[in-house]
């Protein structure tokens, strides 16, 4: 059985293989990542998880394709990637000593055709940040490429003062919900 991933993110890689799925193939989708108007971060995320997996699965029908795709928000406020050093200072400022959620929107398609969709929510908060310490984390350009400007695995894991949910969730891809779906669609390994 072929496996895909419609992802650049490695740490989505590297997480599929912690569970013994080795994607055959690594592929990211290139699709328009615009926020519709209206749209809240939830309906963003798996719109976004279905685009790309569809996308993908277009050249790869033999085999499963697993897609995802995360945004961390305040309110109905989504905080993407950090454009800059500037960007990421904004937006952890922001996060600083407040709780935010965190969406993961999940789309796995079978050889078949059959397509399945879940979203997974984490909520986490953020101790309060001192100055000098927030300039040390962005010294380590650990941001770079990170929604919400932040991998919880890393140096800004010392930043979170709890989290409701999934930790490979914030990470980027749910994996008990990705296991679920698909072995659910009938992937064996």
């Amino acid at each position: 059985m072929k496996l895909v991933l419609a992802s650049q993110s490695p740490a989505r890689l590297q997480l599929l293989k912690n569970i013994g799925f080795v994607p055959d193939v690594v592929q990211p989708a290139d699709i328009d990542e615009t926020p519709l108007k209206n749209e809240d971060p939830k309906q963003y995320v798996v719109r976004l998880a279905e685009e790309k997996a569809k996308t993908v699965h277009v050249q790869h029908s033999d085999a499963y394709v697993i897609a995802a795709d995360s945004i961390a928000c305040c309110g109905r406020k989504i905080l993407g990637k950090p454009e800059d050093r500037n960007h990421a200072r904004e937006i952890l400022q922001m996060l600083s000593g407040r709780r935010h959620k965190l969406y993961t929107g999940l789309c796995v398609i079978a050889p078949d055709g059959t397509l399945r969709i879940k979203s997974v929510l984490t909520m986490v908060k953020f101790k309060r940040i001192g100055t000098q310490e927030m300039e040390d984390y962005l010294d380590t350009q650990e941001w770079e490429g990170k929604c919400g400007a932040y991998g919880i695995q890393k140096d800004a894991g010392a930043f979170v003062h709890s989290i409701n949910g999934s930790y490979t969730n914030v990470i980027g891809l749910p994996l008990v919900e990705t296991k679920n779906l698909l072995l659910g669609l009938g992937f064996k390994k």
